[in-house]
């Protein structure tokens, strides 16, 4: 199974910047699209970015401008580089990695992972 370690959240002051990690290990497997995911308090979970394997990026429109994904493809990690942070971006960020399970070049099956969430809290 893959499994996705998160790192990079904590407590940071309005106007402050924090960069999340997300990196995937486990059985042979290849990575397509990257995402991050919020869910703040009483809020249902919601979509902040995207990034496709070819390196196109998504954003929803309250964090455009403000967050930045990228992903280093050598280490299977995405990153999301949040600056100018607001109150509202008070959430937990889950990461999701799209792709496929490999019996050495044979296709297996497609999986969908989560993290477990990070916990982003900005103060004003």
């Amino acid at each position: 199974q893959v499994q996705l370690v998160e790192s990079g959240g904590g407590l940071v002051q309005a106007g402050g910047s924090l960069r999340l990690s997300c990196a995937a290990s486990g059985t042979i497997f290849s990575i397509g699209a990257m995402g991050w995911f919020r869910q703040g308090p009483g809020q249902q979970r919601e979509l902040v970015a995207t990034i496709s394997s070819g390196g196109s990026t998504n954003y929803t429109d309250s964090v455009r401008g403000r967050f930045t994904i990228s992903r280093d493809n050598a280490k299977n990690t995405v990153y999301l580089q949040m600056n100018n942070l607001k109150p509202e971006d008070t959430a937990v960020y889950y990461c999701k990695v799209d792709g496929t399970y490999w019996s050495g070049s044979y296709y297996l099956a497609d999986f969908g992972a989560w993290g477990l969430g990070t916990r982003v809290t900005v103060s004003s």
